[in-house]
């Protein structure tokens, strides 16, 4: 039975539609974001990795190596099993550094453009037998299927389908950050069909062929020289290498690396992988030896590599032989694309770039999309060119050997960038060279030529037996042997011990704080412009600026130099690592320190800190919360604290520093003094740079009011050795503490001056007395009417002046203190006149008139100067209150066993916010120099001592909200009392709730 070749044509046809129909609908959005999101659909992606060796290869590979076969499987699934200590340290470095290749990463880690250069190189060299083995793959199932010899042309035309598809949904975004939505849902689908093919076929021949287990088991009773020959080659034969390098394939084989950590879509994935994977591998492997024992069965004409086609023709069965071919042109097609994708970024990133940018006047992002459309068609036609050079006189097993041997020797680099920071640049190249030059002439020049064997003196190497595992260890040896003898030899620069740190395991980013020599974005966009071009060099720092949620007017160094760090991250993934640290560190280089000093950024320390926490266990754990703990300390401490390096860079601002300054930590941290808010800037600079490490009393206006603060600073050093790391700076607030010192030298300055008054009152009523005396002489001695009158005059004014004096003295004893309370009756009528009469001696009252209606036969119990005092503060405070030319009444109120004195005014009223501070000490609303506080405080401690009571209402008038009304509850004297029992009358009946 055999096929026309039309027929092939037409089926390959279709099923590449049904390719480009599965990207297309997915770019287009048709298929829900679940499904494409879905750890499965990344899952099957990775079953690229089954290209068409696994579909025909692995069936001769256990044909001539027996259960060897299964470390192809065992090998990827060992890897991806170890996911949390190899794949997804990688991830992480791909994802924060946007790196999409293996030569990306050696570049970066070695900071090195040789590095990513020859690792490009090699790996095309590698990857040629790997895209060949493809074609041949397609080519001689062309020709099994078909018997004709024309299978070339058909490849050929398998070739420009599978160009035309990368070219369309493998660059439709050239940035790594940017995922290819369409070619990992068809990868995916590939995979689906092609475990769908493995497990049909295995079926057929298990129920067809054998007629069940039974029959199967029958028939390895019967031929146990099958079983035999599967297991013979593990006792002596190269598993463990193949073991070694099918582990390998998990990360240097370029299909592999694109799929798992370009398309990656969430780490998480990756668990899912870690068992989604081997599941995949393994029902891809039970149908091997089905295969294999079917086509011994039949005794199909088809080479062992061929047995699943050979099965179908044997049968004399179209659909599995259709079937057969479909799987293997999935698996062929899945990983020459994905393979020329990754190869086309490598090319372009690490042979085109450093060699040719494009001009700024063009379109770069269009530049760089056609430039690897173009490598594509290059690569793809290179493969088929490599494929016809070898006229398809080599197995698929050769070729896949000869392919997986040369990615081994990148192995040695990826462990090294994981875990081996002493690791250095001229240890990795001269290592690698050593291992592909042992790989190209034991290997590759004897692949190329057709030779069998090739003799060099003291080794023999064979293609065509189990020595050619010798090759892979002699080559994987000498990398490895050099690569150590190097490193160790050589020194290691501090650009590789800084991405050493990045990239390692134990990673937690310890960057140094130095400063960005562009001042703001824009200037970052004005300097990248020069070799991106306006439009380029707009795009990335907006999108750079996006990524970090910074803002365009951002200035700050610690954002600046996050900025730079982020711009060298996405042109990486623009333009490769090698050439965006070449335009970085020349158009937006670092600024040189004039002393050397270089320090660690401590903000990013703490930011990463932050987020790698939750991973952390064991002591690593402790230490990290007791870090914790002494962070929360030091933002909660009541006083204000700020710590900057020795740059000057603002590394701490907690919430008393925020507090105090109203300034936000946010906008501060990172940032330098001379970009803070004066005062402040002023203050704290000043301070900085001042050899003392104290400051007392610093006066500062805030918001037109005074205030004061004391400043402190100390070193911060590992050690009393070592210079000086960075300072820590106190800011103390003494400004409620300065101005109780203010109020308390006012009041014992008024204090003075009251008995200042009281004395020389003391000294005017001698002389007053005989003023008095003679003006009574001169009345009583004159005959002259008019002199009679003037002395009365006189005397009138005599008793105003005595009343006056009194009054003065009175009050100045009631501010004396004494252990014990004057108790006798008072009249709260005639403490209002003296209070009234000491009030209207000032010049400025503004019209304000004090009338007392108190009644003067009521009486209380008390200190008589102290409650003329109470009076002396209540009726001060009102007429400072009220407008001008208002009035301000006095009454008492009669209850059984109580009097109420109110002082009523017009003011503005007191707000309630704040009516319930009016009697603590030095609590003021006056201007400052206008009041101590002390008033109010001092009456309620005198009507406490009075066991009275003393309520505000504000506002009197609720019309007008305004007007203020102080009621004081005094206990009556009980001879009142036993006198008459007044009612109070009707409207004053509500005011003993007040």
């Amino acid at each position: 039975m055999s096929f026309d070749l039309s027929q092939l044509t037409g089926i390959s046809i279709a099923y590449l539609l049904f390719l480009f129909g599965c990207a297309w609908v997915t770019e287009k959005g048709w298929i829900p974001e679940r499904i494409i999101a879905h750890p499965m659909t990344y899952v099957l992606s990775l079953g690229v990795y089954a290209g068409a060796w696994a579909f025909f290869g692995t069936i001769g590979l256990a044909h001539q190596f027996g259960f060897v076969f299964l470390a192809y499987y065992l090998g990827i699934c060992g890897a991806y099993l170890l996911a949390p200590v190899l794949l997804s340290p990688i991830l992480r470095i791909t994802r924060t550094y946007q790196l999409g290749s293996l030569a990306d990463i050696f570049a970066f880690r070695f900071r090195s453009t040789w590095a990513g250069t020859l690792t490009t190189i090699f790996m095309l060299l590698a990857a040629l037998p790997l895209l060949a083995l493809q074609i041949q793959a397609v080519a001689d199932t062309i020709h099994i299927m078909t018997m004709e010899s024309s299978q070339e042309r058909l490849a050929f035309g398998f070739c420009l389908i599978i160009m035309l598809f990368a070219m369309a949904f493998g660059t439709r975004h050239i940035a790594t950050r940017e995922k290819h939505h369409g070619l990992v849902f068809a990868i995916a689908m590939e995979s689906v069909i092609k475990l769908v093919a493995m497990l049909i076929i295995g079926g057929v021949i298990l129920f067809e062929v054998f007629d069940g287990p039974q029959g199967l088991q029958q028939w390895l009773d019967i031929n146990a020289e099958v079983l035999t020959s599967l297991h013979a080659p593990l006792q002596d034969g190269p598993w463990r290498t193949l073991l070694l390098m099918f582990f390998a394939s998990a990360v240097v084989m370029p299909h592999m690396f694109h799929m798992a950590f370009n398309e990656n879509l969430n780490p998480r994935h990756l668990n899912a992988a870690s068992w989604g994977l081997p599941l995949f591998l393994l029902l891809m492997s039970i149908s091997a030896p089905l295969i294999l024992w079917g086509g011994l069965r039949l005794e199909t004409s088809a080479v062992p590599e061929y047995f699943i086609l050979g099965i179908g023709l044997a049968m004399e069965s179209p659909a599995l032989s259709i079937i057969a071919y479909v799987g293997g042109m999935s698996a062929a097609s899945g990983l020459t694309i994905v393979t020329t994708l990754a190869l086309s970024a490598m090319i372009m990133n690490h042979l085109v770039l450093p060699v040719y940018q494009p001009p700024t006047n063009i379109n770069i992002y269009r530049w760089l999309k056609w430039t690897k459309r173009l490598l594509i068609a290059a690569i793809i036609l290179t493969s088929y060119g490599f494929y016809r050079l070898l006229k398809a006189q080599q197995d698929l097993t050769n070729l896949a050997i000869v392919a997986f041997v040369a990615t081994l020797q990148f192995l040695p680099g990826v462990l090294a960038t994981l875990y081996w920071p002493q690791a250095n640049r001229k240890g990795f190249i001269c290592g690698l060279v050593t291992g592909m030059t042992v790989w190209f002439v034991t290997m590759l020049i004897p692949l190329t030529g057709n030779l069998d064997v090739i003799d060099l003196y003291w080794l023999q190497i064979s293609l065509t037996s189990n020595t050619w595992h010798w090759a892979t260890l002699t080559s994987l040896a000498a990398n490895i042997i050099v690569f150590i003898l190097v490193s160790m030899a050589s020194p290691i620069s501090r650009e590789e011990e800084n991405a050493a740190e990045a990239c390692s395991v134990q990673n937690l980013d310890r960057p140094s704080r130095r400063t960005v020599s562009a001042t703001s974005p824009k200037e970052f966009q004005e300097r990248l412009s020069q070799p991106l071009g306006t439009y380029t060099a707009q795009r990335e720092v907006a999108q750079a600026l996006n990524d970090l949620k910074m803002s365009i007017n951002e200035r700050r160094p610690y954002a600046l130099r996050r900025l730079r760090d982020r711009l060298e991250a996405n042109l990486s993934g623009l333009m490769g690592p090698s050439v965006a640290q070449e335009i970085l560190n020349r158009w937006l280089p670092y600024e040189e320190q004039a002393d050397a000093y270089i320090t660690e950024d401590i903000n990013f320390m703490e930011n990463r800190l932050e987020d790698y926490h939750y991973r952390l266990t064991g002591l690593a754990a402790e230490l990290d919360s007791l870090r914790r703990y002494h962070r929360r300390t030091l933002q909660n401490l009541p006083m204000a604290v700020c710590s900057l390096g020795r740059d000057g860079e603002i590394l701490m601002w907690n919430l008393a520093m925020e507090h105090t300054t109203g300034i936000s930590g946010n906008n501060t941290v990172g940032s330098r003094f001379d970009s803070i808010d004066e005062p402040w800037r002023s203050l704290l600079g000043t301070f900085v740079n001042d050899s003392s490490r104290h400051q007392h009393k610093q006066k500062l206006t805030i918001s037109g009011q005074p205030h004061w603060f004391n400043l402190h600073k100390a070193t911060i050093s590992e050690s009393k050795a070592e210079t000086e790391q960075g300072l820590v700076i106190l800011l103390e607030d003494l400004t409620d503490t300065q101005m109780l010192e203010e109020k308390l030298v006012h009041s014992e300055r008024l204090a003075s001056i009251g008995r200042l008054a009281a004395g020389v009152a003391h000294e005017i009523g001698n002389p007053l007395t005989g003023v008095d005396c003679l003006a009574q002489e001169l009345r009583t001695l004159s005959d002259d009417q008019d002199t009679r009158e003037v002395a009365e005059q006189i005397l009138d004014q005599t008793k105003r002046i005595s009343r006056i004096l009194h009054s003065l003295i009175n009050f100045a004893h009631s501010g004396q203190t004494s252990d014990s309370l004057t108790i006798e009756p008072v009249s709260l009528y005639q403490c209002s006149n003296e209070a009234t009469s000491l009030l209207s001696l000032r010049k400025d009252n503004r019209g304000i008139r004090f009338v007392n209606n108190c009644d003067p036969d009521l009486l209380v119990t008390g200190d008589p100067q102290k409650l003329t005092q109470v009076i002396i503060n209540l009726l001060s405070n009102a007429r400072d209150a009220s407008p001008k030319n208002s009035v301000v009444t006095i009454n008492t109120i009669a209850w059984e066993h109580s009097i109420t004195l109110e002082i009523t005014d017009n003011g503005s009223g007191i707000p309630e916010h704040i009516r319930d501070r009016l009697f603590e000490p030095f609590f003021t609303t006056k201007e400052a120099g206008k009041g101590t506080g002390l008033g109010l405080a001092l009456v309620y401690s005198i009507i406490e001592e009075h066991f009275g009571t003393i309520t505000i209402q504000s506002p009197v008038d609720e019309d007008s909200h305004s007007g203020t009304r102080f009621s004081i509850s005094l206990p009556r004297h009980m001879a009142d009392l036993n006198q008459t029992t007044l009612e109070p009358s009707p409207a004053h009946r509500d005011m003993e709730a007040v």
